[in-house]
């Protein structure tokens, strides 16, 4: 106790001193902290007001969930359990280091905690694991050189930061022990063992040497702290806001257009504060971790779109023009950004809608027209963001200011839409022709029309695929052979019947999707359907979360995939025929990730006597876009390998005699993948409909249908 004391008296000049400094620092260092954070919440309050539910139930989950639960990370089993142990090591770590700036205040003392020599043994455990995860983080950036990181000079400013952090409380703690005369401890092991070769330093060396260490981690934490907003690393305060902001909606469901809004003069998104204000707190969400690059089907094929760069370039555009607008410095110190505060000194003139003038625009100077049309709206990018990022409905929006309000997009598209205007299909074939598909069904099945049929439980979308391509009218053709021998009560529009308008909506042709919806609605709406059945996830969808919006209302919307299961499950179905055939199933983008139905197409497929089923590397939620979504099937792909090519190829490594799909979309695609690969003499691509049809005996009666049950 001597000693302590002794060592205790000799610094209290010092303390004094010390403690003013400290003020200081942390007070300068807050301050700038909250003037960088400030600033860009100004700048995200340039966004449109955002509609906020107050489901507080679910948005506490998803915190619980995504947040401290680390869900979506720990998909990459490595980097995922590396940033659990950082996430909550630097939690735990918080508390040892308010305990060691008490100690470097009040010399000889610690925080008044109960048991607290487990307290410290926790801390230094902690220490030391943070300590591996980031030399590990380091490994995986710059010696495994990971595709998707970033390894500039920034992307390892953090891991120098973590580094010197560590360090300094383990070199701090173990020089406290050499100058107080502290015996080594169980408590503090990784200390007591740095401390050993300092033992023979004099009192004021060792004093010395843990002041400057103490000031070298209290340096580091405060430059972090600033640092933190003006870098990537605003995540670690925007990420669980945003999660706790995430729309409730259906998965990447898009908003309507009050086209009878006569202050309206521009459509979609053209200038950074067009969005909504939600839609801007992702861009500071963002991690850069390029998860979502890495499974983007656009990045993969070698286009141009990179999703993660998307939002980088997105959010320092808005960075930049908030900086004009606001004239509030992006960048603390200021002095220390004399050129990048330049920015504040351009001219950003606000105009009647709200917007604002400024020399850099939005598309084409900082998002290029190629990147938004090699989209294909898989979402894969959204489920595999760990911070809950929505990048489709962004690329909508800007592709509904290029269609609508600058008139510009691919040849293709223009011709996409007049056909769709003309005759309600993408070919443009006419609208008399839509019913010729039941030309080729066979003797005693019936397909009747809601003119011909008034009562019926299901209406039967056919869809433009299922109507027009030669290969899809198969699916339909088997589809309503089920129905038949299921007993199932059902009718189509015939000839009254229009496309669903995804297509429109996905390509950025808001207005013309509105006409189609309301169209749809008022025809389901005078033939009284209550539930609507269609093979095409696009339709699915679209009936189901986004018609809602426009009046469609107390109406079931089931894929085909969802009713056959069903059947099945019921007995009026029965696949007792073995289908010898090692089946790998494509997972519909618009079914999977947009609805969450992964296993009605594999109970099906599982039914069937003799299906060996066998999945891809990329399979269910992780499954790969086959190219076709967001209007892509009506688009050229003239950069990269096809989309389409590059699944196919993933199914193929499978060695499957059959591919299996549960959408006409997915079906084209993969069978001219399989094409493309010249296998499609032996590998079979068939809708999952098609396969049970072939199991299914037909000769059989019927299954009764039991009372209550359509």
């Amino acid at each position: 106790m001597q000693s302590v004391q002794k060592g205790v008296n000799r610094v209290s000049v010092w303390q004094l001193v010390n403690l003013i400094l400290f003020i200081g620092a942390f007070g300068y260092a807050f301050y700038l902290f909250a003037r960088v954070v400030y600033a860009r919440y100004t700048y995200v309050k340039l966004g449109r007001q955002a509609d906020f539910s107050t489901d507080m139930k679910a948005r506490l989950h998803e915190v619980l969930v995504q947040v401290f639960g680390q869900k979506k990370l720990l998909k990459d089993k490595k980097s995922g359990i590396m940033h659990v142990v950082m996430f909550y090591g630097f939690i735990i770590i918080q508390f040892g280091a308010i305990d060691l700036f008490y100690k470097g205040l009040s010399p000889g003392s610690h925080l008044p905690l109960p048991a607290y020599p487990a307290f410290t043994f926790i801390q230094e455990l902690t220490v030391f694991s943070v300590l591996l995860a980031t030399l590990y983080a380091f490994y995986r950036r710059y010696v495994e050189k990971l595709a998707r990181l970033k390894r500039g000079w920034k992307a390892g400013l953090v891991i120098l930061f973590l580094t010197s952090l560590m360090f300094s409380i383990l070199m701090s703690t173990a020089f406290e022990l050499v100058w107080l005369g502290i015996e080594p401890s169980w408590a503090l092991p990784i200390s007591s063992l740095l401390a050993m070769p300092f033992a023979w330093m004099p009192e004021l060396a060792s004093a010395v040497m843990f002041y400057v260490f103490w000031w070298m981690h209290a340096l580091v934490v405060l430059t972090f702290l600033v640092y933190v907003p003006q870098s990537k690393h605003f995540h670690l305060l925007v990420a669980p806001l945003n999660v706790f902001l995430k729309r409730q909606d259906p998965p990447s469901k898009l908003k309507a257009i009050d086209f009878e809004d006569e202050s309206l003069t521009e459509y979609g998104v053209g200038k950074i504060e067009q969005f909504d204000q939600n839609q801007l707190v992702d861009l500071y969400a963002c991690v850069e971790c390029g998860r979502c690059t890495n499974v983007c089907p656009a990045a993969g094929t070698g286009k141009m779109l990179s999703p993660m760069d998307l939002l980088v370039k997105m959010r320092d555009h808005l960075t930049e023009k908030g900086a004009a607008i606001t004239s509030r410095s992006p960048w603390m110190p200021a002095y220390a950004f004399s050129g990048a505060n330049a920015a504040t000194e351009v001219a950003a003139t606000k105009e009647e809608d709200g917007s604002y003038d400024y020399p850099v625009q939005l598309i084409g100077d900082v998002i290029t027209e190629e990147e938004l049309w090699a989209c294909t709206t898989c979402r894969n990018c959204e489920d595999a963001c760990p911070v809950s990022n929505e990048h489709v409905d962004k690329i909508i929006d800007m592709r509904r200011h290029l269609v609508m309000t600058q008139g510009k997009m691919p040849a293709e598209a223009t011709r996409t839409f007049q056909n769709i205007e003309r005759q309600g299909n993408p070919w443009g074939i006419s609208r008399k022709d839509r019913e010729k598909w039941k030309e080729g069904l066979e003797e005693g099945i019936d397909a009747p029309t809601v003119k011909e049929k008034k009562e019926f439980d299901y209406l039967l979308f056919v869809g433009s695929m299922g109507s027009y391509d030669n290969r899809s009218q198969k699916i339909t053709w088997d589809l309503v052979k089920l129905l038949n021998h299921a007993g199932v009560s059902f009718a189509t529009l015939g000839k009254k019947e229009k496309n669903s308008g995804d297509t429109a909506r996905r390509m950025g042709n808001e207005f013309l999707f509105q006409q189609l919806a309301m169209d749809n609605i008022a025809l389901f709406q005078k033939h009284n359907v209550k539930k609507i059945v269609t093979a095409d996830p696009h339709a699915f969808n679209v009936f189901k979360n986004e018609y809602p919006d426009f009046g469609l209302e107390d109406v079931e919307v089931v894929h085909h995939t969802q009713l056959l299961a069903e059947l099945i499950r019921e007995g009026r179905l029965k696949p007792v025929k073995e289908v010898k055939e090692r089946v790998t199933y494509h997972d519909s983008c618009y079914l999977g990730r947009y609805n969450e139905e992964y296993d009605a197409p594999r109970f099906i497929f599982r039914s069937i006597p003799g299906i060996e089923l066998v999945e891809m590397e990329r399979n269910r939620e992780n499954g790969m876009c086959c190219g076709a979504g967001g209007g892509m099937m009506w688009l050229e792909e003239d950069a990269g390998v096809r989309v389409n090519t590059a699944r196919t190829e993933q199914a193929l490594a499978t060695n499957p005699s059959l591919i299996g799909s549960g959408c006409p979309y997915c079906l084209t695609m993969m069978s001219d993948g399989t094409k493309a690969k010249e296998v499609e003499e032996s590998v079979k691509t068939m809708d999952v409909a098609e396969v049970l049809s072939l199991s299914i005996d037909f000769a059989d009666k019927p299954a009764p249908v039991a009372d209550g049950v359509h």
